[in-house]
Order: structure tokens, then sequence, then C-alpha cells
């Protein structure tokens, strides 16, 4: 993505909250960029929902500028909010009410009703897997089904940015797919996407740029490939041979540029930070020694390693 031919959709400048003597967000900026799917990871009191809760005009910061498709949040707030739509992580939808009442409740309260608005709520809801389920009750529904209702919500006002909070958390995995495939889709069409989640590898495939937040601030924010290269010392080559000779651990360690060999099972695991240069050269190892290559494998750093790094949390492998 090209920032230099983009606007931002989200502009954040020096925000902070406190509780007490907490800082929970400490002067933190950032932009999100039009169109792009951006993902906001930090573990547990990092103040990833302190900052999104400000973002989307919860509640008021301390101090620093929100800025939401160029309106000003805290003095423009209908304007900024007739932009987004907002999934949080807990599912709102009204108990009692059906599927599509609950759509057309959220239409009304954006001053929207007629037909138009109608079709509208039965295309998300035929989109969402839920057009038969559409005049049943959400009490009946399955914790996957409300939280679809919650983005058809979301979406009846046709929002230029959807805030997604942990959209697929506990989610079966036929609804976790959908509303993936579902974020792909609306952001293919322009949607801007502010995605927070602790699925490190949802962020991976699904997100342009990522910031990782830290004690109130971020620690880093950039592409998933770029925050991978940050550690370039966790590239590996993986290697396995159908024929093996003595001293071959010794042989490999040897190899111009391989920091440490590791022996995993039936293979080797070779670190080092030029994993193409140790390749070539296992390539001419290999001739020499008339080993035969079974399979190589080239690793890169993973984004669940970057984020444990840069703050010291746990990731949640789902």
């Amino acid at each position: 993505m090209n920032n230099k031919r983009k606007k931002n959709s989200i502009k954040v400048k020096n925000l902070c909250k406190s509780y007490g003597k907490l800082k929970a967000v400490d002067n933190i900026s950032f932009q999100v960029w039009e169109g792009e799917i951006f993902g906001f990871l930090g573990p547990n009191g990092a103040g990833k929902t302190t900052t999104t809760r400000m973002i989307t005009g919860v509640f008021p910061p301390d101090s620093g500028e929100i800025y939401i498709n160029g309106y000003d949040l805290l003095k423009k707030t209908l304007q900024a909010k007739m932009k987004m739509g907002v999934v949080p992580e807990l599912a709102n939808a009204y108990l009692d009410l059906t599927a599509k009442q609950n759509i057309m409740f959220i239409a009304e309260m954006y001053g929207l009703s007629g037909r138009v608005i109608e079709k509208r709520a039965d295309e998300l809801l035929i989109k969402f897997g839920l057009a038969k389920r559409k005049n049943d009750k959400i009490k009946q529904f399955s914790k996957g089904m409300k939280q679809r209702v919650v983005i058809c919500m979301s979406l009846i006002n046709s929002p230029e940015i959807l805030f997604l909070d942990e959209p697929t958390s506990g989610l079966d995995v036929q609804s976790t797919r959908l509303i993936r495939r579902v974020i792909r889709d609306l952001n293919g069409k322009g949607t801007t996407i502010f995605l927070t989640t602790h699925n490190i590898e949802e962020a991976n495939t699904l997100c342009d740029r990522i910031a990782i937040m830290k004690k109130g601030s971020i620690a880093a924010i950039d592409s998933p490939e770029n925050l991978k290269k940050i550690f370039k010392k966790s590239q590996s080559v993986e290697v396995n041979f159908n024929n093996q000779i003595k001293g071959l651990k010794e042989l490999l360690q040897n190899l111009d540029y391989v920091e440490n060999v590791k022996k995993r099972g039936d293979k080797f695991n070779l670190q080092t930070e030029k994993p193409g240069k140790v390749v070539e050269g296992m390539v001419n190892l290999s001739s020499q020694n008339k080993l035969e290559l079974n399979s190589v494998k080239t690793i890169g750093p993973e984004l669940a390693e970057v984020f444990i790094r840069l703050t010291g949390g746990e990731v949640d492998h789902e």
C-alpha cells in the first residue's frame, strides 16, 4: 500500500487516558489509511480496549485528538459516528427481538428507514447465512449466530470504517471462516477495517498493517512481514536427507552464515540471517558428500514471536 497516495480514515494524535495513577493510554499517535485492514494487538491491560473506546466515541480522552474521515470526533461527534460501524467484543443484540428487528432498530437510530433499508437488511441476513432465521428471537441463537447479527447491525448504515473487537473469539469454525471472508469482501469494496484481536494468525493473514501496544504505548507499527524482519536472527533453514553420514551435524554447523544447528526428529534446523546463502552452501555440501536432499524449507520468524518479544506477553493460539 502506497501511503503517499492514501488519505487517513483514522488519525490519532497524542491520545492519553488515565485511571487514577494508572496511565492506560500514554500519549499515542498513529494513522489508519483509507481502505486498509489495520490490526490492533497487545496483551491484556496494554490499553487496546481503552484506545478503541475512545476512538469510537464511547468515552472521551483526557487529552489528545481523534479524527474520523477528517471529522474531529470530539467536536463533530455525530458526523464522525455516522461514518463508522462498531462490533463490540460482547454481542449487544437485544435478545427479545428477532434478527431482522435488531437490524432495523439500529437503522432507525441512524435515521434510516423505508424499503431500501429493509432490502439492505434482508441482503445482509442472506450474506451472513441468517435469512431462514430472520424472524427468530436472538435468545434462541448460538454465540456465532449472535455475532453475525451484530455485524449485520453494524453494517446497516454502510459505514466507511468498521471497528471489529475480537470478532471471531470463541466462535465455531464455520462462523469464523464466514466472518473472515466477509471482512475481506468488505475491505475489497473499500471499507476501512480496524481489527482488535488476540489471534496472531488472524492478524497475520488479514491485516495490511499492525500496531502492537505495550503498557499504554505503541511498541511497533508496520506490516506483518516488516515486523517479522525486526528479528532476522529468527530465520532458519530446515533440511531432511534421505541418507546421512557421520559428523553431518558438524558439517552443517561449519557452513558459512550458519549460527546454530539443532536436530529435530529426522530434520536439521539451521539458524541463520541469510537463508538463501545457507541453502546454496547446503546444496554444495550434499553434492560433495553424496547426500540426497529430501526436503529443504526456509522458515521466517513468526508474528507470534515478534509479539512476545515486543510485549513480553502471551499469545492466544486459536
